[in-house]
């Protein structure tokens, strides 16, 4: 009995800390749309995601120091420490800042949780996976929805929700083919060894490109800018990385997944909540669809087999 019950013991502590992590992604991914906005308020978009990398770039460092994971890519890959810089960092990240100052957080989310169906396809064009009917199912209901919401809420806010979503859109495609690139070639770098490093070298490229290209002035900045910035470079950027990466570990991938269908929903309430931001009544039912295609696309091929399996059984 006493053997049971600490086995049970650890069990629930390994299910709430599980649950801990997942909760952790939800609430941080959901935020994080929130303090991009509030940088803008007196930060300039290039300038904030420099300073977002630069404060994020040393605690990685550190941490990898402390999980013994190299700083370096590995030899004959180093030259993707600047393609990662340029291109999942430096990029994609400003593309996503800078949209949200012509469309709401919450919209923005949506945009973003469309990650998976991005990567899916992309899988699909550049490594040749053969998707499951689900899959393709789940990937043309998501597409679907998501063009229905675009197109009503555009319908309302005009050219302004075009550069917006357009922005958003480009940072998602980016994102999409650095990641089948990085499973295809960087498959074996570690996490914090991905992070670290390219953060400094994006901070810095950003920072030059904001020093040509924008208009900045330090002695306007508000402290609720400052203190966005300060939060997407360490609970953002630094919290959201660890804290997804362990999940991954201690959950499977679908499981993990489903935090793209939670995040954008925190991201709507908050909006909602604090700035009065709310979708039409239509963008909303179309969530429904939206969410339920990009769960399919995640769904692993076995969990379909297994269900089928049954019902040949009965």
């Amino acid at each position: 009995m006493i053997y049971n019950y600490k086995y049970w013991e650890v069990t629930m502590n390994s299910k709430s800390f599980t649950v801990l992590l997942f909760l952790s992604v939800c609430l941080i991914w959901g935020t994080t749309w929130f303090a991009m906005e509030v940088a803008l308020h007196s930060i300039p978009p290039i300038f904030a995601t420099a300073l977002r990398f630069l404060l994020a770039a040393p605690l990685l460092a550190v941490l990898a120091k402390v999980f013994n994971q190299p700083l370096l890519f590995p030899k004959g890959k180093r030259q993707w420490i600047l393609i990662v810089a340029l291109m999942y960092f430096a990029i994609p990240f400003t593309l996503m800042i800078y949209g949200e100052q012509y469309i709401s957080s919450g919209l923005a989310s949506i945009i973003f949780a469309n990650m998976p169906v991005a990567v899916m396809l992309m899988s699909g064009l550049f490594l040749g996976l053969r998707l499951a009917k689900h899959q393709i199912f789940g990937l043309i209901t998501a597409v679907i929805s998501l063009c229905l919401i675009l197109g009503n809420e555009m319908q309302m806010g005009g050219e302004d929700y075009l550069i917006g979503t357009v922005s958003l859109g480009l940072a998602v495609a980016i994102h999409a083919v650095m990641y089948v690139l990085v499973q295809k070639h960087c498959k074996d770098i570690e996490v914090l060894t991905y992070n670290a490093v390219p953060s400094f070298i994006a901070a810095i490229f950003l920072f030059a490109v904001s020093a040509v290209g924008e208009n900045v002035d330090v002695s306007a900045f508000t402290w609720d800018s400052i203190s966005a910035v300060v939060y997407l470079g360490f609970v953002a950027s630094v919290g959201g990385i660890v804290a997804y990466f362990k999940l991954g570990q201690v959950s499977t991938p679908f499981q993990a997944s489903i935090c793209f269908l939670i995040f954008p929903v925190v991201a709507l309430v908050i909006s909602a909540v604090i700035n009065g931001e709310m979708l039409a009544e239509q963008s909303l039912i179309l969530m429904l669809p939206l969410l339920f295609g990009i769960l399919l696309t995640k769904a692993p091929k076995k969990m379909f087999k297994l269900r089928s399996g049954l019902k040949v059984s009965q």
